[in-house]
């Protein structure tokens, strides 16, 4: 188990946002509690909050359109924020972004906090810009998330859409921080669900110590590509 310790346990509920600051050598393991969850997720490094995740490399360096057990998520310096060590979902998205304003009141109508309170219609593009300004960032800083728990596919004639049947009831995924990472986060609807009702589905969180990275270690050793990004890493403590 890539969790050596659990230290702190919460649950985030649907349409609702965080963030906080994941120490190297942290794991962080999320659970969809109900298998129709969507949570998204960005990382900056929070001694240079210019460094922040990139979908793109992390996609491309791995040859991969999914995310899963084995996969590191890169920031745009080539530095491995995290490594996704445990996965019982096999598939997350990286590519499709959030939910905005506009998508959300199209498909469920508008129902503002004023009104509604925490029964409100939360949009992941806003949810962000909210933890975003706690750090003195705005939308300019917004890079593309992953959406955990979603899996995005495209059919023959490359439509992109959401597999809204590849939900597991209590599926979990571990992440090991490679280093100091601000991470940002929300429980709001992935862009292309398309529920009848707006989902609300909680996520649980649960924090603590990792183990080691092994010579053998599955995200270590997937791809070349890989062992250079931890090479960056260990450059980059060097006196740390």
């Amino acid at each position: 188990m890539t969790l050596k310790t659990i230290d702190y346990t919460t649950t985030l509920p649907g349409a609702s946002h965080w963030s906080l600051e994941v120490r190297r050598g942290s794991a962080l393991r999320l659970t969809d509690l109900t298998g129709n969850g969507n949570l998204a997720m960005l990382f900056y490094n929070p001694r240079n909050l210019l460094e922040r995740y990139n979908a793109p490399d992390t996609l491309k360096c791995q040859h991969t359109f999914k995310l899963t057990s084995g996969h590191c998520l890169y920031s745009d310096m080539g530095r491995i924020f995290a490594s996704i060590t445990e996965d019982t979902f096999g598939w997350h998205d990286t590519v499709c972004g959030n939910s905005n304003a506009q998508h959300i009141t199209q498909r469920w109508g508008a129902r503002d906090y004023q009104a509604e309170r925490n029964d409100w219609n939360q949009n992941g593009f806003d949810a962000f810009l909210v933890e975003l300004a706690k750090y003195g960032l705005g939308r300019a800083d917004m890079a593309a998330n992953i959406n955990f728990f979603s899996k995005a596919y495209t059919d023959d004639n490359g439509v992109l859409s959401l597999d809204q049947g590849a939900g597991n009831k209590n599926a979990s995924t571990t992440l090991r921080f490679e280093m100091d990472t601000l991470v940002l986060m929300h429980s709001c609807p992935h862009p292309l669900d398309n529920s009848s009702e707006y989902p609300r589905a909680p996520i649980q969180i649960e924090l603590g110590e990792a183990e080691a990275v092994g010579d053998d270690d599955l995200c270590l050793n997937a791809r070349p590509e890989n062992a250079r990004g931890f090479a960056n890493n260990a450059l980059y403590h060097i006196g740390v």
